[in-house]
């Protein structure tokens, strides 16, 4: 009997690389009291410059800087958001901070969205006029090393900050959701300044006339 001796080489294990490339998310919160088309411009020009696959609209159940008087409910809200991103595949809705409810801090929230969705890389879009006051945001440095700030330029606010901010150039549109609420009372028209079917979802709800 011959006796066959086999050597066999043992390879070093190949360390493998996903190749997978993160979806790049931009989350534009607030009140939405009422979403209008300067949050459309918003959402749009910073998903284009910075190559985001979406942007999510991100509507707070109880902001910490706003009189809850002046908030209407969060079911209108919601529903006039659907209404004004319907049709546009870049755009979505974020219903985290509405299913919490609660005091809305942007830590929290962040926080869970990153442990749900690592796949997920997120751009924080804040007007230049906030910039600012980030220092006093709740756990900001904390914040920080969750999410990549977008800062949209503002005329008056100077583009600069001790945190790491992404500037984006956005076409200045002069609305708000004050000056529509005001409109609004006043029986002014508000066509053009927000989306038609969030308007004709006002007008049947008789939302803002009092």
């Amino acid at each position: 009997m011959v006796n066959v001796s086999r050597t066999v080489q043992i390879l070093p294990k190949t360390k493998v690389i996903s190749t997978h490339k993160r979806k790049r998310v931009g989350i534009l919160g607030g009140t939405f009291n009422p979403v209008h088309n300067g949050h459309l411009i918003i959402a749009d020009q910073v998903c284009s410059q910075l190559g985001l696959d979406q942007v999510y609209f991100m509507p707070d159940a109880n902001p910490p800087h706003v009189d809850q008087k002046l908030a209407i409910d969060s079911r209108d809200r919601v529903a006039m958001v659907n209404a004004a991103i319907y049709g546009n595949p870049k755009f979505a809705i974020e219903m985290t901070e509405i299913f919490r409810g609660g005091v809305s801090y942007s830590y929290d929230t962040m926080l869970e969205l990153t442990r749900r969705h690592p796949e997920n890389q997120y751009y924080f879009i804040i007007g230049g006029d906030m910039v600012s006051y980030l220092p006093k945001w709740h756990r900001i440095d904390d914040l920080v090393k969750l999410v990549s700030f977008v800062g949209v330029k503002r005329d008056g606010y100077t583009p600069a900050s001790k945190y790491p901010i992404i500037w984006v150039d956005v076409p200045y549109i002069d609305i708000s959701s004050t000056l529509i609420r005001s409109k609004i009372r006043q029986h002014q028209s508000i066509r053009y300044l927000v989306p038609d079917a969030v308007l004709k979802y006002i007008k049947e709800h008789h939302l803002y006339e009092r």
